[in-house]
C-alpha cells in the first residue's frame, strides 16, 4: 500500500522514528498497527524532514496482507491520528514500487514573512524576516544554483546521504502580500539542504550580500562559506514526483493553502 500524507511538524521531532516516539512516522504507524489489529507496521517515506518541518504530501509505502477499500485506509487509519496528522489518500501498488527509490525528485516550498513584526496567528508555519527584499537579486542567486553541483557548502554535517551531488532543477520565488514562496525542486535534498539555502538567499535579498556571492558559497565547499541554517518553520515537503505509470495523486488539498 501507498499512503499520502499530510502533517504541522511544529509538534513532532521530525519525521523518522526514534526512542521518544514523537515522530510523524511512530504517530501513523502506530495508527496503522490500531488500524490493521497487527502488532507493527513499518513504513518506508520519500523522504524525511527535520523537527519543525510540515508535510503537504508525504508518501509512505508499506506491505500488508490486510485487504481494504483505499477510502476505508484512509478513514480508518485517521481515527488514530492526532488533529495535526491525516492520511490523505490511499492506493494499492505494485510490488515494485517504493516511497523513495521509485521518485525521479523531490519538492519543497518555503513560506517567508516579510514584516516589521514577528508572526502571531501563522507563528510556527512560516519563517520572518524583518528587513526589505530584493526579488530580482535573490532570484539570480538562486540560478547559480541550477543544475547538477556539488551541494557541500550547503550540506549538515550530520547528513547521512552517500553522495553531496545534487540535480537542481527548479527554484522559483514568488510575492503575495507579506509573503514570499520560495520552491524548490530536485533529484534529492541533503540534510539542512534547503535551510541552509535560504539562509543564503535572505542574505542576499537583504543586500548583506551580492548576487553573485551564491556561486562563491557554491564553489567553496564547505560549510563554513555559507550563511546561518534558517528556521524550519516555513519550510513544507510537496512531496515526491513519480512516473505517472504509478497513478498516483500529485498533490492535496493543503496545496492550495499555501500562499
Amino acid at each position: 500500500m501507498a499512503l499520502g500524507v499530510s502533517y504541522r511538524g511544529s509538534a513532532y521531532d521530525g519525521w523518522q522514528s526514534q526512542p521518544s516516539g514523537n515522530t510523524v512516522q511512530d504517530r501513523l504507524e502506530r495508527a496503522l498497527a490500531k488500524f490493521t489489529t497487527l502488532e507493527s507496521v513499518h513504513t518506508l517515506c520519500a523522504g524525511r524532514t527535520d523537527a519543525g518541518v510540515h508535510g503537504l504530501m508525504q508518501v509512505v509505502h508499506f506491505d500488508c496482507a490486510l485487504q481494504r477499500p483505499d477510502t476505508a485506509w484512509v478513514r480508518g487509519t485517521n481515527r488514530f491520528l492526532p488533529p495535526d496528522i491525516a492520511v490523505q489518500w490511499a492506493r494499492e501498488v505494485p510490488p515494485g514500487f517504493h516511497a523513495r527509490a521509485s521518485a525521479t525528485a523531490r519538492r519543497y516550498a518555503y513560506v517567508l514573512l516579510e514584516s516589521p513584526v514577528r508572526p502571531s496567528v501563522d507563528n510556527g508555519q512560516v519563517g520572518w524576516v524583518f528587513r526589505p527584499l530584493d526579488q530580482s537579486a535573490m532570484q539570480s542567486a538562486a540560478n547559480t544554483l541550477l543544475g547538477e553541483h556539488d551541494f557541500t557548502s550547503f550540506r549538515a554535517s550530520s547528513c547521512q546521504a552517500h553522495s553531496p551531488v545534487k540535480d537542481m532543477r527548479r527554484i522559483s520565488i514568488a510575492r503575495r502580500g507579506a509573503y514570499w514562496r520560495f520552491e524548490f525542486e530536485a533529484s534529492a535534498f541533503l540534510h539542512h539542504m534547503i535551510r541552509n539555502i535560504m539562509g543564503c538567499l535572505i542574505a542576499v535579498g537583504t543586500g548583506n550580500r551580492p548576487p553573485q556571492w551564491m556561486a562563491e558559497v557554491l564553489a567553496a565547499k564547505s560549510r563554513d562559506a555559507a550563511a546561518p541554517t534558517f528556521a524550519p518553520d516555513g519550510l513544507y515537503f510537496l512531496g515526491p514526483v513519480y512516473d505517472p505509470s504509478w497513478n498516483l495523486p500529485e498533490r492535496t488539498p493543503a496545496f492550495d493553502w499555501l500562499p
